[in-house]
């Protein structure tokens, strides 16, 4: 297995109080000033920089990023979709998994302990190209033994505990 499946160091960071405002402000909007990040955590400034290097440097923080909504984009549909590998493709399972990062409609690619494999979040415009992607993409595919897909009436993030 390549390095994208395998286990991560087991590495535990020292939060404290501070560290988890900044934390849950940053989640919430990680575009923030640090400006205005320190005036909400009543700290100075250079105090809020100093902590946001070292929650970098440490790997608590990995990247900031954005959330897209799909639906402006006309992907109307979202879907999960359960894979189940091959018992004698299980060596593929790495280049599967970059394989399906790549797929057009992917959002997310969870790789499982349990019975089933991964899980493909996928948002595409219709029903029809949720079919289309698992005919396509799985169904074809040698190292795929079986698929199950769930539609996704509603999606929302939840409010993580730093």
């Amino acid at each position: 297995m390549t390095d994208s499946l395998a286990p991560s160091e087991n590495k535990k960071a020292q939060l404290d109080e501070l560290d988890r405002k900044l934390l849950k402000l940053l989640s919430q909007n990680s575009r923030r000033t640090n400006n205005s990040l320190a005036e909400e955590l009543g700290i100075a400034a250079s105090t809020c920089l100093a902590r946001m290097n070292q929650l970098r440097e440490s790997g608590v923080i990995s990247r900031f990023t954005i959330e897209v909504d799909p639906q402006v984009l006309g992907r109307e549909l979202e879907a999960l979709i359960f894979v189940r590998i091959r018992p004698g493709a299980r060596h593929l399972m790495s280049s599967f998994a970059q394989e399906m990062r790549l797929k057009p409609g992917v959002r997310q690619l969870f790789f499982l302990g349990g019975a089933d494999d991964f899980v493909l979040h996928v948002a595409v415009r219709n029903s029809a190209d949720v079919r289309q992607f698992v005919l396509d993409y799985l169904s074809s595919n040698p190292a795929v033994a079986t698929t199950q897909t769930s539609l996704v009436f509603e999606h929302s993030t939840g409010n993580a505990e730093y």
